[in-house]
């Protein structure tokens, strides 16, 4: 069995090799027959501390590294890049 995977926005970066990462999901309301988007935060162990404001990353579940961290940076999916770095 695999460990567990999510993809999600890296929403803050603001502790040392740490991000924390928004998944959302969707699910088919039972009722309603709607489809309803929920979303969690996680914090996830980002050890070269790479990951940027609004980059999409795949997390990983792993050993708890602290009492709220039990999720590390397997991959950066896509790069946020803003239009001023580039001198557009």
């Amino acid at each position: 069995m695999g460990r567990q995977n999510f993809f999600g926005i890296v929403v803050g970066t603001a502790m040392q090799k740490t991000v924390k990462v928004r998944v959302a999901r969707q699910f088919v309301h039972p009722i309603v027959r709607k489809i309803i988007t929920r979303h969690k935060k996680f914090l996830a162990h980002d050890e070269k501390e790479i990951c940027s404001l609004g980059d999409v990353v795949r997390i990983e579940a792993c050993r708890p590294i602290s009492k709220r961290k039990s999720f590390t940076v397997a991959e950066i999916i896509r790069y946020k890049f803003l239009l001023n770095d580039f001198g557009g």
